[in-house]
């Protein structure tokens, strides 16, 4: 076979007949790409893929033009992620339905967990803009990324209180990655970039932003977070679509009240009925979430030793099964004792000033104070101040 192994992911999400949930499938059975596109059609079949479907992917010839189509991505400053990448999102590749790869462009690093997605109404109040503002902000503020969608509204808003706080940002797109949908959002869009989030988007070059594409990007936008918030949201409203989606593939569902006056708050009013968490600011989120953080930290994403030996940065803290003893311990990364050590004579600090001190970057500075504050290392006080606990 002479095509690339690139154009044989590409090529997953183009034969007629295969959605993500057969690419899935497929994935779990044969691996790769390659491996799937080098079956017969019996071997395919002996796995559950259905005749038609069977011979429809050893059929496939057209790679010609997904061999063109990915020598546009430089063009864009553009990437393909795959499945077997290490850097494929851990949260999204664990959903019902991953797409197999995706085109991303930014240097958002995507394998980082700690996403929380912030959606809502085009068609947003004041009230409502301002408060996804503050949400973004916030929550940027304390480490997290931020996914919305880049629409107009609460999408925009949120995606620009991340920003003001420094922080990172994602917009998952329901068109090409070369599109940029509201036009008006085209600087918007190389903020982000140019702050280090991303855009992501699983269509081909040039998708213009059809309805239909934006029920399958919001399974990508909800998979991609530990959960997803909604500040505004009509009673027909895409941002009820991604809600479901997020139960559906195990995520928290919170929801911040509107008044029973305007139809803007309909939907998200309804959610609380149906059993979303009521928000009205980022610690009641960040309380929901406490224990799935907790779980992703004692995991040991980023190992100390791994980290040492092949020279990167290490930015998780490694927590024991055992209760910590002190915060000074080994089972702190590098990073994190960096941080201790500024904090050490107790006086509470400015994030700022711990940054400034440490010489870390500000994401990795609040992604670890959040961590630590978990644990019961450190202690945040009123106007952005830390000390030991």
């Amino acid at each position: 076979m002479g095509q690339s192994p690139d154009a044989c992911w590409l090529a997953l999400t183009r034969v007629h007949g295969v959605g993500p949930r057969t690419c899935k499938l497929l994935l779990d059975n044969f691996a790769t790409a390659e491996r799937i596109f080098a079956a017969s059609p019996a071997e395919l079949a002996a796995v559950g893929i259905p005749g038609r479907v069977a011979r429809a992917i050893a059929e496939f010839n057209d790679f010609d033009s997904l061999e063109r189509e990915l020598c546009e991505l430089p063009r864009f400053a553009a990437r393909l992620i795959r499945w077997s990448d290490s850097d494929y999102p851990p949260n999204l590749r664990h959903i019902a339905d991953p797409p197999p790869c995706f085109f991303v462009r930014g240097d958002a690093p995507l394998a980082d967990p700690h996403c929380v997605a912030v959606v809502g109404a085009r068609a947003a109040s004041e009230a409502g803009l301002r408060m996804a503002e503050r949400l973004g902000f916030e929550l940027a503020a304390k480490g997290f990324t931020v996914v919305s969608g880049l629409a107009r509204g609460i999408d925009g808003a949120a995606h620009r209180g991340a920003l003001s706080a420094g922080g990172r940002t994602i917009a998952a797109m329901g068109c090409g990655i070369d599109v940029v949908y509201p036009p008006e959002h085209r600087e918007l869009a190389d903020a982000i970039l140019s702050q280090g989030g991303a855009l992501i988007s699983e269509l081909p070059l040039g998708s213009p932003p059809l309805a239909e594409n934006f029920p399958a990007r919001n399974r990508i936008l909800s998979g991609l977070c530990l959960g997803v918030i909604v500040v505004e949201a009509a009673e027909r409203s895409g941002s009820l679509i991604t809600a479901r989606m997020a139960l559906e593939q195990n995520r928290q569902v919170f929801a911040v009240p509107g008044s029973p006056l305007s139809g803007k708050a309909r939907g998200s009013n309804r959610l609380l009925k149906q059993g979303a968490i009521l928000i009205d600011c980022v610690e009641d989120v960040i309380e929901e979430l406490s224990p799935q953080l907790q779980g992703q930290i004692s995991k040991g994403a980023v190992r100390q030793s791994d980290a040492a030996n092949k020279g990167t940065p290490a930015t998780s803290v490694r927590i024991s099964s055992k209760e910590r003893p002190n915060p000074a311990e080994e089972n702190l990364t590098k990073d994190a004792k960096s941080i201790l050590k500024v904090l050490k004579d107790g006086q509470r600090l400015h994030v700022d000033a711990i940054i400034e001190a440490s010489q870390l970057d500000a994401q990795t500075v609040l992604r670890l104070l959040l961590e630590m504050e978990l644990h019961g290392i450190v202690a945040q006080h009123p106007g952005k101040l830390f000390s030991l606990a």
